[in-house]
């Protein structure tokens, strides 16, 4: 008879070929009742939650800071683009009416209240920086005054605005700022 193969002599019964009665053993040995997992997940997802909920309300907080954020920085745009487009003939000192048309359009700009034109719009004279890319703008008192370059100074407005930021949650300590502020200057004349 050939080895592993199954024998049909008389007298003997059909054998199973070697392999086949090896790899039965490991079948036989892993048919152990499996352990019961029914509530398992549960009990991971309820571990889980409170972290997945603190970090869910930290991305949250963060992007309602960024968007306030954005939302000042477009209330100063919108108070830049309305001195630009009004200028009246002299602008130094800034009359009630300009300031409060400016602060109207910081205060309109966008939908989200609580918006305030602080500090309210400051109009002065100035001479840009020597130094070429600084952006700096020093105040003159006199506007008749000359610039170091010779030139005539020019008319600026600064145009603020802040919002008070409250937290969704704050015991997270995020370091968000209490109060989000945007400021920019512009030449006008």
């Amino acid at each position: 008879m050939m080895r592993g193969t199954r024998g049909n002599r008389a007298g003997e019964p059909h054998r199973m070929r070697r392999e086949d009665a090896g790899s039965s053993r490991p079948i036989r040995c892993l048919a152990v009742e499996p352990r019961h997992q029914s509530g398992a997940s549960a009990i991971e997802f309820g571990l889980l939650a409170p972290l997945l909920l603190i970090m869910l309300t930290g991305v949250v907080e963060v992007g309602i800071a960024s968007y306030q954020a954005m939302q000042v920085q477009a209330a100063v745009e919108a108070g830049i683009l309305y001195a630009i487009q009004n200028v009246p003939t002299s602008i130094t000192p800034i009359s009630a009416a300009f300031s409060s048309a400016i602060i109207t359009a910081v205060q309109n700009a966008t939908g989200t209240p609580g918006i305030t034109a602080t500090p309210v719009p400051l109009a002065f004279c100035g001479c840009p920086s020597t130094t070429a890319g600084t952006g700096v703008v020093s105040q003159v008192n006199d506007c008749t005054t000359k610039c170091a370059d010779g030139t005539a100074p020019g008319q600026y407005v600064t145009v603020s605005a802040a919002l008070s930021h409250q937290t969704i949650m704050p015991y997270l300590n995020l370091h968000l700022p209490a109060t989000l502020t945007a400021s920019s200057t512009v030449r006008l004349q």
